[in-house]
C-alpha cells in the first residue's frame, strides 16, 4: 500500500508553543528506541493512517522523552507545512543524514511505508552489530579491571600487615617477597599519580582523536590490532555494505549513497576509502576497481560487488555481502571469547596467586626453621 504523507487539515498551534520540546530534544537518541520508532511509523503508514495522526499517537506511548520531544518537534514542523524528511532534517540529534534521505526517497517514490521498514530493519542490525563488538570488548575490561582492584586492595591493606608481622619476627625475605612488599610501599605514594595519570591519559586520548590526524591513527591502529582488529574490520565491511545496500535499494543515487555511507561508517579509514571510491566513479570508474585499490576492503568484497554491478543487481549483492559479514561477526566475537576467557582467568590466577605465595614464603621458612629445633 502506498503511504500517506499528505498532511490533513487541521488548526496550526503558535510558533512559541512549537518550540516548546527543543530544549530535551537536543539530547541524543538512541538507536533502539528509534527503531522502535520507525518500525511502528511504517505499520501506521502502511494501515492508512495520516502521517500527523501517526506521529501523535506515537509522540503519546513513546516512553523515551528525549525521543518525544523530537517526535513532536517534527509533528509541529509538519503541521507547518514542511515534508516528512525536512521535518527529519532539522532534527539531527535523532534523525541522521541517512535517515532523512532514505526518508527523501521513500517520500518522492510513494513508498514511505516501505522505506520506513527497511531503516527499521537496518537500524536492528546496526544495533546489534555494536553490542557484539562491545560483548568482545566487555568482558576482557571488566576481569582486567578486577584484577587490577584485587591486586590494588592486596598491596594496599593485606601486605602491609604482613610485613609488620615479618619485622616482628625478624623473619628474612626472599626476592619475591621483597618485590611485593616494594611494590606495596610505593603503592601508597604513587596512587594518587596513577590515578590522575590514567584520567589524564584518557582525557589526552580523547582530544588527539578528535583531530582528523588523530582520529586516522587510532582508527587505523585499531584495525591492525591482533584479533580484536579482525573483527572490527568485519564490522566495517558489514556496515559498509548494509548501508550502502540499503540506500541503494531505496532509490538514493550511488554517488549520494557513498557520499552518506562515508559520513556514517564509523570508521576514518573505512571514511577515507570510500570517499576515493567516490571520487574514481565520478571520473567514470565502476565501483569494484577503486573499492580494491583501496587495500581496505577483502577481495571477495569488490570481486562480489563487481558481480553485482555487471547484473544489474548491486543492492541485492551488498545486501549478501553484509549478511554473510555480521554472521562472520557473531563467529568472531564467539571464538574471541572462547580464548580470552582461560587466558584471562589463568592471567589473573598468575597475578593474585603469585602475590599470595611471595607473602607466605617467609612463613614457610619460619616454620621449617622452628621444626629443625
Amino acid at each position: 500500500m502506498s503511504s500517506r504523507v499528505a498532511v490533513p487539515a487541521r488548526t496550526l498551534k503558535p510558533r512559541a508553543q512549537a518550540a516548546k520540546p527543543k530544549s530535551r530534544a537536543l539530547k541524543r537518541v538512541k538507536p533502539k528506541n528509534l527503531a522502535i520508532f520507525t518500525r511502528q511509523l511504517s505499520v501506521m503508514i502502511d494501515a492508512g493512517l495520516p502521517l500527523v495522526q501517526c506521529l501523535e499517537l506515537l509522540q503519546k506511548e513513546e516512553p523515551n522523552p528525549n525521543m518525544a520531544a523530537a517526535i513532536e518537534a517534527v509533528r509541529q514542523e509538519i503541521e507547518a507545512g514542511a515534508s516528512l524528511a525536512d521535518a527529519l532534517a532539522k532534527r539531527s540529534e535523532a534523525f541522521d543524514t541517512l535517515y532523512t534521505n532514505m526518508v527523501a526517497a521513500g517520500e518522492a517514490g510513494g513508498i514511505l511505508d516501505v522505506i520506513l521498514q527497511r531503516l527499521s530493519t537496518f537500524i536492528e542490525k546496526e544495533v546489534k552489530l555494536k553490542s557484539q563488538v562491545r560483548s568482545a570488548m566487555i568482558y576482557p575490561s571488566a576481569v582486567l579491571s578486577i584484577a587490577a582492584i584485587v591486586v590494588v586492595v592486596i598491596l594496599w591493606k593485606v601486605v602491609p600487615t604482613f610485613t609488620m608481622l615479618f619485622e616482628g619476627m625478624g623473619a628474612s625475605l626472599p626476592l619475591p617477597t621483597r618485590v611485593v612488599v616494594a611494590l606495596s610501599n610505593g603503592l601508597i605514594y604513587a596512587l594518587p599519580f596513577l590515578v590522575g595519570g590514567f584520567f589524564g591519559a584518557g582525557y589526552m586520548l580523547r582530544r588527539y582523536y578528535a583531530t582528523t590526524k588523530g582520529r586516522l591513527k587510532v582508527d587505523n591502529t585499531l584495525l591492525k590490532m591482533p584479533l580484536i582488529g579482525k573483527i572490527l574490520r568485519k564490522v566495517a565491511v558489514a556496515r559498509f555494505c548494509r548501508t550502502l545496500g540499503t540506500l541503494l535499494s531505496s532509490g538514493v543515487p550511488l554517488l549520494d549513497g557513498l557520499d552518506i555511507t562515508s559520513k556514517t561508517a564509523g570508521n576514518a579509514v573505512i571514511e577515507n576509502a570510500v570517499k576515493h571510491v567516490r571520487a574514481r566513479i565520478e571520473r567514470g570508474e565502476t565501483i569494484a576497481a577503486p573499492l580494491r585499490n583501496t587495500g581496505v576492503f577483502p577481495p571477495m568484497v569488490s570481486q562480489m560487488i563487481g558481480a553485482g554491478e555487471s547484473t544489474g543487481a548491486l543492492d541485492t549483492m551488498l545486501n549478501k555481502i553484509a549478511e554473510f559479514y555480521e554472521e562472520e561477526v557473531d563467529v568472531a566475537v564467539a571464538g574471541l571469547l572462547t580464548i580470552l576467557e582461560p587466558v584471562l582467568i589463568a592471567f589473573l590466577g598468575v597475578v593474585v596467586g603469585g602475590i599470595v605465595i611471595s607473602m607466605y614464603m617467609p612463613l614457610f621458612d619460619l616454620i621449617s626453621r622452628m621444626s629443625s629445633h
